[in-house]
């Protein structure tokens, strides 16, 4: 531990050096029949889609890490995150750093209460109309308040649990940053992981929604408006005679 605190024997690794053990680790997995899923970015901006960066803005809202969240931008940018596995409230990644064996991280979130997720369900209700609009996050404004406020989709940093290898003390250490980053990734390349990570079936999600819209529908449909036309008024305006 002692060297590792040296900071003549501890010095930030080269983009080349972390490509370099990166190319390395994943060649020897290879060879054992393990084969790793990589955190490819293309560019500076890491990511694309509304649920990439919904994603990575919440990440940034956790201000007692400002510090170590730019290093994991440095790190994920780089292609450090050599392997990520995402499941239900669950994260397993391999993060390479300055030693020769990549770091292992495991990152657990709390899953969502079916009371948070019945009210959820309550709050969408009449604001979707299709899965497909759900994960191109072309859902209603005021619907996406749901993913960030208190309570919401989004998990908050006391819903999170930080594990990784490395001899850093703090509780996110840069390879742990990174693999949020990297989460950001994964959303950009199918949102339904998000849903999987927060333990939320998002086809139930969509039928209650609907099924909500057409309940109301029909409970409604007795009642006549203004804008409601009878048989004399369709007559007059489209001139159809007895």
């Amino acid at each position: 531990m002692a060297k590792y605190w040296n900071t003549e024997y501890y010095s930030q690794p080269t983009k080349e050096e972390l490509t370099r053990k990166a190319k390395s680790s994943a060649g020897k997995a290879r060879r054992k029949g393990i084969v790793y899923d990589p955190v490819i970015i293309k560019g500076r901006t890491i990511c694309h889609s509304w649920w990439g960066n919904a994603w990575c803005d919440n990440l940034e809202r956790y201000a007692d890490y400002a510090s170590r969240i730019e290093r994991g931008r440095r790190y994920v940018r780089n292609g450090s995150v050599i392997d990520l596995q995402i499941s239900k409230g669950r994260v397993q990644a391999r993060v390479q750093g300055t030693r020769k064996t990549p770091y292992k991280v495991d990152i657990r979130i709390s899953p969502l209460s079916e009371e948070k997720c019945d009210m959820i369900m309550e709050r969408c209700g009449k604001k979707l109309d299709s899965l497909e609009a759900l994960l191109s996050g072309a859902f209603p404004e005021e619907m996406k308040d749901l993913f960030f406020a208190r309570d919401g989709l989004f998990p908050s940093p006391a819903e999170i649990s930080l594990n990784c290898s490395c001899p850093d003390w703090a509780l996110m250490c840069k390879h742990v940053a990174a693999v949020l980053y990297g989460i950001g990734t994964r959303f950009d390349r199918d949102p339904m992981l998000f849903f999987e990570l927060r333990g939320i079936d998002a086809g139930k999600l969509i039928d209650v929604t609907l099924q909500d819209r057409i309940e109301h529908m029909l409970e409604n449909a007795e009642n006549r408006t203004s804008r409601m036309l009878d048989g004399e008024d369709l007559s007059a305006i489209f001139g159809v005679l007895d």
